[in-house]
């Protein structure tokens, strides 16, 4: 559930700590549909019959899966300015990946806000640390710093004087 703030208080963010994402299923169909969306049909993935004889014991999902689905789950409990116009992925300071997530899993993402800065006017850039918990486990599947810009229209007074 998205929040919304005034633009102008998006620095006073610093350092909150957002509440974790709903959980993700893991599937062997998602993580096919990975496979062929990004051409990566590595047996580690796609077989689960090879994928068993390895020190997996399964088929795990791509890293880069579980990188792209930052945008879903970290969208699912930001807090975002007034009239935002639209997000856009901005880049990543650090990814690691820590444990792999086998299929079956759940996964979802953690939150914390380091920095906040308004780039141009309405153009406000946000990095946060993430962390993607896989259920059941105490390794998190990555950790990451993800940059995102946030366009934001003008915050003005609607006509009856409420925020837009």
């Amino acid at each position: 559930m998205h929040r919304r703030i005034k633009a102008a208080d998006l620095p006073s963010l610093v350092g909150t700590v957002l509440e974790p994402s709903p959980w993700v299923d893991i599937t062997q169909e998602r993580v096919n549909q990975f496979a062929d969306a990004t051409n990566d049909h590595q047996f580690i993935h796609v077989d689960p019959e090879k994928a068993a004889q390895t020190p997996f014991g399964g088929p795990i999902a791509h890293g880069f899966l579980s990188l792209s689905l930052l945008s879903y789950l970290n969208a699912q409990t930001a807090i975002l300015p007034n009239n935002t116009v639209m997000g856009i992925n901005y880049g990543s300071d650090k990814v690691r990946y820590l444990m792999p997530v086998r299929v079956g899993k759940r996964i979802r993402s953690h939150q914390k806000i380091m920095e906040v800065s308004e780039k141009r006017p309405g153009q406000w850039l946000i990095k946060n640390s993430i962390s993607v918990e896989i259920e059941g486990e105490t390794t998190p599947a990555l950790i990451a710093e993800i940059l995102s810009m946030v366009i934001v229209g003008d915050e003005q007074p609607n006509h009856t004087g409420n925020q837009k």
